[in-house]
């Protein structure tokens, strides 16, 4: 009787081959299930960023701390520079 390709197969050389296609599969399981997880934080961030943008006020515009305080206009020059401004503009008596 003429032995055929199945019964040349070592067990040891199915169970391998079966154990190294098993473990991609596992590892694209387990990329889809994290990539899922991701999606769906992201969806609930979205979802909470929405939620608190309808619960602002639009017309209560909140203070730059940056610019906080700064006056339009001139501005009076730091005491530290040592420059004296006069309130009154000088007048010429000398002339007629």
């Amino acid at each position: 009787m003429h032995a055929t390709w199945l019964d040349r197969l070592d067990t040891r050389d199915v169970f391998l081959a079966m154990s190294a296609r098993g473990r991609t599969s596992f590892n694209k399981r387990q990329k889809e299930a994290a990539r899922r997880r991701k999606q769906q934080e992201k969806e609930t961030k979205r979802a909470e960023r929405a939620a608190e943008k309808k619960e602002r006020d639009p017309n209560a515009a909140e203070e730059d701390p940056d610019i906080a305080g700064i006056v339009p206009g001139p501005q009076a020059l730091p005491e530290e520079w040592g420059i004296v401004e006069k309130d009154e503009p000088e007048s010429d008596d000398d002339e007629p």
